[in-house]
């Protein structure tokens, strides 16, 4: 009996399902980082809206043209200084947040008077127009010795959950500083807010 050698098996690779799923939740993470423009460290506030607060800037825009009244709330803000920070610091801290809607609370001094301790928590309250969702915070000191914020918090009249900004960092000086986690922030002079809505359907 004469056995012939025929030609080499091929084996078919299969495709290993743990490698697999890994590369395909690799390629989902590198899309949604690259969409994404939120971030979770405070940055400097980006130049086009760092000049003027949001809110001054619409009602310059108006020019001439009727103002339409909006509602306004009160925020109780808490911000807890950070252990790192010096003693007790005497700079002068401007508070700014907002929703996706470009309704813009701005604070020109939160600072108490004895300055902000090391380790203290202080509570303000702020007056502003009502938003939708406190999306972002930025915080700017003025002064020579330097403050280490913790954390921000953001309570709305309308919400029981308050919105909260990490900082944990020195603040830079004279700069705008925080954090936007804003998924979208619609045209101006679109009538994107849930009010311009209901007064357009009336």
């Amino acid at each position: 009996m004469v056995c012939r050698a025929g030609p080499p098996l091929r084996r078919r690779l299969q495709p290993r399902p743990a490698l697999l799923a890994l590369a395909v939740l690799s390629c989902l993470q590198l899309a949604a980082s690259q969409l994404s423009s939120t971030s979770t460290r405070p940055l400097a506030r980006p130049a086009a809206t760092a000049a003027v607060p949001l809110e001054e800037a619409a009602a310059a825009a108006g020019g001439g043209g009727v103002a339409v009244a909006r509602r306004a709330c009160t925020y109780p803000v808490e911000i807890k200084t950070s252990c790192s920070s010096p003693r007790a610091s005497p700079d002068a801290v401007s508070l700014a947040f907002g929703d996706a809607y470009r309704n813009e609370v701005y604070a020109a001094r939160v600072s108490p008077a004895y300055g902000f301790e090391r380790c203290a928590k202080d509570t303000f309250r702020v007056s502003g127009p009502c938003g939708y969702g406190v999306c972002y915070l930025y915080l700017r000191r003025s002064g020579g010795v330097g403050w280490t914020p913790q954390w921000v918090r953001v309570y709305e009249p309308a919400s029981r959950t308050p919105s909260t900004f990490y900082f944990g960092d020195p603040l830079p000086n004279g700069v705008w500083y925080g954090l936007d986690r804003c998924l979208r922030r619609p045209a101006a002079g679109g009538g994107a807010s849930p009010d311009a809505a209901a007064r357009a359907s009336q």
